[in-house]
């Protein structure tokens, strides 16, 4: 039975929407995290832990995971612009600490260990439904190393220690520590705020996920029996929609007034996956999409819940991260 989760990055976009739906299960959370924006996006509850440390701190991180069932590494600097922001510091968070972590979670007696990885680490493929038998071709350092974590994790499942691998899609919505860094929810902030949408290039697809399917997504991998997960990797996607339609998707919701504008782009990445094999093996089906995401969102705004949102730095991994100058 697992009943304690430690989670790394749990006051994170994901984890701030994950930790509060894991405590209404009364399973028993410790967050791990910098909390570099912001403590308060975790309710505080009786059954609740939170702990401001760093990855890098390999004495700490093993205190603080000692008596727990499972392990959910959503923790890293993510996505390329934030880690191309500081390549060293991403390095030192997304691979080098990743062995020692799994190194003691496993000497901790914990059974379970859940990755979050990423979608990022096919790279471009012209093939229609991108599975996980597919070759990997990471194009940034951050998706090499997300893929270099999956091996290294992969080396250490045994019948003691189960290992399951998630490579979501872009996750999309609303959420308690909200992220306007990602395509659906910058383009909805732009139109809500601005009225219009500037979108480079628009032909490139982008795998999404609705934050709540991502949430159960790792809700189902915590229940299942442990032959159906155990050293399995799974696609956790939905829409895989152009940025074109993403954009006229906004627009639909927000305002017939929004106006969309193309422009020149020379980033030509484009990622589309399956996520049939998760869907079949843990019976899971996506419950939202995209255009709920932008409801969600566009509501959030109607009732400024999300005040200041073009410019205040905590809705934005970059600006939050060269404010506090992180190292």
């Amino acid at each position: 039975m697992i009943k304690k989760i430690f989670i790394t990055g749990g006051a994170g976009y994901v984890g701030s929407s994950l930790v509060p739906e894991l405590l209404k299960k009364n399973y028993y959370v410790t967050v791990y995290d910098l909390m570099i924006y912001g403590q308060e996006v975790l309710k505080p509850h009786q059954n609740l832990k939170t702990i401001k440390g760093d990855l890098r701190n390999y004495t700490l991180l093993k205190e603080s995971m000692q008596n727990h069932d499972a392990v959910i590494h959503l923790a890293c600097i993510s996505n390329d612009p934030s880690f191309e922001l500081n390549p060293t510091l991403g390095k030192e968070i997304n691979l080098d600490s990743f062995e020692p972590l799994v190194k003691s979670a496993r000497d901790s007696q914990i059974t379970h260990f859940i990755y979050a990885s990423s979608s990022s680490v096919y790279g471009i493929k012209n093939e229609e439904n991108v599975n996980e038998n597919m070759s990997l071709e990471p194009l940034t350092d951050y998706s090499k190393f997300k893929a270099d974590c999956e091996k290294i994790l992969l080396k250490y499942k045994s019948e003691n220690f189960i290992t399951t691998i998630i490579r979501p899609a872009t996750v999309c919505g609303y959420a308690p520590r909200q992220r306007l860094d990602l395509v659906v929810n910058i383009l909805t902030n732009l139109a809500f705020n601005k009225r219009e949408i500037k979108v480079f290039g628009g032909k490139q697809l982008r795998p999404n996920i609705h934050i709540s399917d991502m949430v159960s997504a790792y809700l189902t991998v915590l229940e299942a029996p442990k032959n159906l997960i155990s050293g399995e990797i799974f696609n956790v996607g939905y829409d895989n929609l152009s940025v074109n339609q993403i954009a006229e998707t906004v627009k639909k919701v927000v305002g017939k007034d929004v106006r969309i504008k193309n422009e020149h782009s020379n980033d030509d990445r484009s990622y589309h996956i399956s996520s049939s094999k998760f869907e079949t093996i843990l019976n899971f089906k996506p419950n939202f999409t995209v255009e709920d995401a932008v409801k969600d969102l566009t509501e959030a705004f109607q009732k400024k819940l999300l005040p200041n949102s073009l410019d205040d730095e905590k809705y934005f991994n970059i600006k939050r991260m060269q404010s506090i100058n992180l190292k």
